[in-house]
């Protein structure tokens, strides 16, 4: 089977708000940062792309008529996955497994301070017969799940503020995260969003773009002294119904990172994993996540939070970057940033939050409440 590479990254900063910009600067910002990385002209070498968007987010139908112009894919093949930025590096990964392609780039974005309601568009994503009528939100569900998870786990709020305060301290230090000022104090009296849930234990939502650039073995090593292999990846759904699904652990995430460590070969990820960068759009998602990743026992994540593990310096560093609560949400973008990320760390191109001595590294995503979907993605610079 081939081998497949990222060679090309480009991010834009992320904000709380963009009212200067449209979305299509902002993600010809981060493409033209992604071909100058990777050292690629889009209309010369870039064969296919491929875009993350969701209609009901960006309020427009058949979306993908609208991203050509600013990737440089005019008159090219541009495939619209309306999933997380990872499914979309899943699938521009099998391209170029066809042999059609030796160099795809990927695009994900967020707008996500133009959209007026966006609970009612997470509300949509509920049963319409069983479910929508209730009157449910998001943050609600969110709330339901925290609780049974703290409660099936052992864990408890205190151990959520913890993973609040390691991720905004390690944002400190990543120059693309929201402002830390913009995110406000953190307290014991924080607003309750859906008991025991609070405003902390939200991540904020952010604008921003980001493109990447994928390539087969050959072309990768001409282009790149230090390619990024993609070692394995794996996605999966849930039970789309909230009566039917499991509450206490992720199994989406289960079964995709199963798919992933399969592919790469790997059998022991407490083992063989150094850094991990997950989904944290809520604080308890991150120590939920850990745990169905197999990063921890079930149940363990929080011990091992208070032993230090997932802090920078830790044996197992999670979220080095920030992840969502500490960079901001960025919507379908969010599983893309995790990668750049982790691509960054095992660059040795990091800065002030790189982690000394990583070789393999996890990135995973999280299509957010209601959904029980989620991609893995395991990466390597060996």
């Amino acid at each position: 089977m081939r081998k497949v590479a990222i060679i090309g990254l480009g991010v834009t900063k992320l904000r709380p708000s963009t009212p200067e910009v449209s979305y299509k600067e902002l993600i010809f910002e981060a493409a033209e940062s992604a071909y100058a990385d990777a050292g690629v002209d889009p209309r010369r070498d870039v064969e296919s792309f491929v875009c993350s968007s969701e209609d009901f987010l960006e309020g427009t139908s058949i979306f993908d008529e609208y991203v050509p112009d600013q990737i440089g894919a005019v008159q090219k093949p541009v495939c619209t996955i309306s999933a997380d930025g990872l499914y979309s590096m899943a699938t521009a990964y099998m391209q170029i497994l066809t042999g059609l392609f030796d160099v795809v780039a990927i695009e994900a974005h967020s707008k996500a301070s133009d959209i007026l309601n966006l609970a009612s568009v997470y509300d949509l994503a509920l049963d319409p017969v069983y479910t929508r009528p209730l009157g449910l939100n998001a943050s609600f569900i969110a709330g339901l799940e925290m609780m049974r998870y703290l409660h099936s786990s052992g864990a408890n709020v205190g151990h959520c503020a913890r993973v609040v305060a390691k991720n905004r301290r390690n944002a400190k230090s990543n120059p693309i995260a929201v402002n830390p000022e913009l995110l406000g104090p953190i307290g014991n009296r924080m607003k309750i969003v859906s008991d025991p849930l609070t405003e902390n234990d939200v991540a904020p939502i952010a604008d921003g773009a980001a493109v990447v650039v994928l390539a087969a073995e050959d072309t990768a090593k001409k282009l790149r002294d230090d390619p990024v292999w993609i070692e394995g990846v794996g996605w999966s759904s849930d039970s789309p119904s909230l009566e039917t699904r499991d509450w206490d652990i992720a199994t989406y995430a289960k079964l995709a990172a199963k798919k992933a460590y399969a592919l790469a070969n790997i059998e022991d990820p407490t083992r063989d994993i150094q850094v991990a960068e997950v989904d944290d759009t809520y604080s308890y998602k991150e120590l939920q996540h850990i745990e169905s990743l197999g990063l921890s026992g079930d149940g363990k994540a929080h011990v091992l939070l208070d032993q230090g593990t997932f802090d920078h310096d830790g044996e197992l560093p999670v979220n080095p970057s920030g992840g969502s609560i500490g960079m901001g949400h960025t919507l379908e973008m969010s599983g893309l940033v995790r990668v750049i990320e982790l691509v960054k760390q095992l660059r040795g191109q990091a800065g002030h939050h790189q982690v000394r001595g990583v070789h393999t590294g996890i990135a995973q995503a999280w299509r957010g409440v209601p959904t029980a979907s989620g991609a893995v993605a395991v990466l390597s610079n060996r």
